[in-house]
């Protein structure tokens, strides 16, 4: 299942099947079962039609959405080599350990308020009613070193829009990898038919506005004084990529 289908359901009890497993990640039948109270021979039926239409997966014993799988990529760095792939809920504590690191560095309020989120929520991949949510990751080894991020809205009069955050942990800058993840992000919204790319940076993240213009993004609009970093007003700098 693609993260921009609409989702239609014919039955309660597989819409409720499916939003417990999307809230959750990867979850037990008996626990799906439990949580809603139904009958074994129903949630069977149920997982069984889901499965069909594509919207559950079964892994073991367990139950997750099933996203359409993407292409993994191998790339070299001058020192490193990595991979690019689609984040799963194997990487959460990776992704969000990264997405700490990097917002340590006080300059990306955007991918704090994003990694806050994971976190809270405890799944990295969502699509619901309300939004969804889409995550690459770049590894060496097993440590997740990077990630793009695309929220993607529901809402009509916004569905041809997404915002987009890229970060590297400090210690893989300068092989590439931000690139890399950047294009794939890119990529991947223009073959879903997104129109608009948004990444938000207060000002002073100069780094980081230099590099986004280096991949064709423009300042579209400022908000000032937007932020507040140690006591300091900042502004924020919406930056935006034409995929049109």
């Amino acid at each position: 299942m693609e993260l921009t289908e609409s989702l239609n359901f014919s039955h309660k009890d597989r819409k409720d099947i499916y939003d417990y497993v999307e809230s959750h990640g990867t979850v037990r039948e008996d626990e799906v079962r439990r949580a809603l109270n139904l009958d074994p021979a129903a949630l069977g039926h149920h997982v069984t039609i889901l499965r069909r239409d594509g919207y559950v997966r079964k892994v073991g014993n367990k139950l997750q959405v099933a996203y359409t799988d993407e292409e993994e990529t191998h790339h070299e760095g001058e020192d490193v080599e990595y991979t690019i792939r689609a984040a799963d809920e194997t990487d959460r504590e990776g992704l969000t350990d990264a997405m700490r690191t990097v917002t340590e560095e006080g300059r990306y309020i955007e991918a704090e308020t994003v990694a806050a989120m994971v976190d809270q929520e405890e799944v990295v991949l969502r699509h619901n009613a309300i939004g969804s949510r889409m995550f690459f990751v770049a590894t060496v080894g097993d440590t997740v070193a990077g990630w793009v991020h695309l929220d993607l809205p529901t809402a009509e009069k916004l569905s041809h829009t997404a915002v987009l955050t890229v970060g590297v942990r400090p210690e893989f800058r300068g092989e590439g990898v931000g690139s890399t993840l950047l294009d794939r992000g890119v990529a991947w919204a223009a073959d879903h038919g997104f129109e608009k790319l948004y990444n938000s940076v207060p000002a002073v993240n100069e780094s980081a506005i230099a590099f986004l213009e280096s991949k064709g993004w423009e300042t579209e609009a400022v908000r000032e004084d937007h932020y507040r970093i140690d006591d300091d007003y900042v502004d924020e700098v919406m930056m935006a990529y034409d995929l049109r």
